[in-house]
């Protein structure tokens, strides 16, 4: 079967806990990564610090992420490795593609995320409608910008 797009690399990996102070202890002041920024969302529940691994295309964002209110969902601090994010070269099509093949997606659709690129998510877990998911991990499907698929392209 021909798949109409490429995965190229990871993006991102998002990490959760009940204090983002405490994981900024070992990714921030331990390991070296640099903060580059911070988003929060009521509506996704989260306040995380956005850091950064690598350069230039290549270069792999660490979101350190803590729940705004405990007690609400998403639930963002109950999976230590929240999710996984993906570089993707056409996004629509990937998803055109993967909803055709009975992958399930979370609900929102493609929008824009913290970093500023068209983002969706696989759902972590199948249904009768859906057969293919996560099976347990969320996935995140990240619009590479032409930049990194010309990175990705040279590397073949």
């Amino acid at each position: 079967m021909q798949r109409p797009f490429k995965v190229l690399g990871i993006q991102q990996i998002a990490i959760g806990g009940p204090d983002k102070q405490r994981l900024r202890r070992l990714w921030v002041d331990m390991l070296g990564l640099e903060v580059t920024g911070n988003f929060q969302s009521e509506r996704e529940n989260v306040d995380e610090d956005i850091c950064a691994m690598g350069v230039g295309p290549f270069k792999v964002e660490v979101d350190l992420m803590q729940p705004i209110d405990p007690e609400k969902k998403p639930a963002v601090h109950t999976t230590p490795l929240n999710h996984v994010g993906l570089w993707i070269d056409d996004l629509p099509k990937a998803v055109d593609w993967l909803t055709a093949q009975g992958v399930r997606f979370a609900p929102g659709g493609i929008r824009v995320g913290a970093a500023g690129f068209d983002i969706c998510f696989l759902h972590p877990k199948s249904n009768d409608a859906f057969p293919i998911a996560g099976e347990g991990v969320l996935i995140e499907l990240v619009q590479a910008p032409p930049a990194v698929v010309d990175a990705f392209s040279k590397m073949v």
